[in-house]
């Protein structure tokens, strides 16, 4: 037997188990009412045209969200859940090996919840028809899901080979992704609120009698004393780095384009990616303003920079994040190979031998 081919044979082995039950269509039509929902409400909210990259990147968010839900409570027992049955111990003295058992799983967990993009794919059709949306969006985002859908697989697949009791290994499959969707937000924002810098602004206004009645120039301004304010600011610059391991920010960096000719988002890729490289900016810790020279030379303070403009000059972080979550998989499915490899030296508590 080939290696592709035991892979095969338990890819098809558990795609055959979850077709059966119930529960796998129950919870494809709830997405895809869910999905529906949404779409019909962009679509009444909008002006019809030049909405589709909101809707698309919703409904890839929506696919995103319910494979965190969903994922680890179909690969969180889907190697201890046999070893609690007394069946894995019959598959572990056939042909197939540790590793083929092992990946085997995680595939069939990967293609199930790639099953929620499939169910996407009319709503799609439906933002390509709104239209404000380029191939290379769809593209690196769809890519960039599919891996995010195969982390996800590979840490409930790999903690149900480490992890003896199936109830834990899928609580604990629940908390690792929490901790990667939810904790880097909470982490990032505790970070960089108790982490504060002083600041000093100084401010020089001034005083005019009168103003011109055409242009609205002030007439013979006084320069008043510069007032001088003391704070502290959030340092949100040092610890920006945690987001690039949340699995949302991943998929809105990676996606390119995504602004009008303004340069304001057309989606919630780049309002999100937007919004999290302008964390890069350092503070101003010493600002000096002063209008009344302003004033005087003709000078104005600096322009407004657009959410295009930030992006652009800020640092990508999303590969840093895909080889984190990569790094992270292969390791939850290298320590299940470990633990389910045969013969082995030690056997987890309540393993059966055939």
């Amino acid at each position: 037997m080939t290696f592709a081919r035991g892979i095969g044979l338990v890819i098809g082995l558990e795609l055959r188990q979850r077709v059966r039950g119930v529960a796998w269509y129950v919870l494809i039509g709830i997405f895809v009412l869910l999905v529906g929902l949404v779409t019909a409400l962009l679509w009444g909210v909008s002006s019809g045209y030049d909405s589709g990259g909101w809707l698309y990147s919703l409904i890839v968010y929506f696919v995103l969200l319910l494979g965190t839900l969903a994922t680890p409570a179909f690969s969180g027992n889907s190697i201890n859940g046999e070893r609690e049955s007394g069946t894995l111990a019959t598959t572990q003295v056939t042909l197939l090996s540790t590793w083929q058992l092992v990946l085997g799983k995680f595939v069939a967990a990967w293609v199930s919840s790639l099953a929620f993009l499939v169910a996407s794919v009319p709503f799609i059709a439906i933002a390509l028809v709104l239209g404000n949306l380029d191939a290379a969006t769809i593209a690196v985002s769809i890519l960039v899901l599919g891996i995010e859908l195969g982390v996800l697989a590979a840490i409930g697949v790999g903690l149900s080979g480490i992890v003896t009791r199936p109830l834990f290994s899928i609580v604990l499959s629940y908390l690792v992704i929490a901790a990667l969707s939810v904790g880097t937000l909470i982490s990032f924002g505790l970070l960089g609120s108790v982490t504060r810098s002083p600041a000093t602004y100084t401010y020089v206004g001034y005083d005019a009698p009168s103003y011109d009645e055409e242009t609205g120039e002030p007439i013979d301004p006084v320069c008043t004393e510069p007032v001088v304010s003391h704070s502290e600011v959030p340092r949100f610059d040092l610890y920006w780095g945690i987001l690039a391991a949340n699995p949302y920010v991943v998929i809105a960096d990676a996606a390119p384009g995504g602004f009008d000719t303004h340069g304001n988002p057309s989606n919630l890729f780049s309002a999100l990616s937007s919004g999290v490289r302008s964390l890069q900016t350092v503070p101003e810790l010493d600002t000096y303003v002063n209008d009344c020279e302003a004033i005087g030379t003709g000078q104005t303070p600096p322009g407004y920079k657009t959410p295009q403009q930030v992006h652009d000059g800020a640092v990508p972080s999303w590969f840093a994040g895909v080889g984190i979550h990569v790094l992270l998989a292969a390791g939850a499915l290298w320590w299940a190979w470990a633990r389910t490899h045969t013969p082995a030296g030690r056997l987890p508590k309540g393993s059966r031998i055939a």
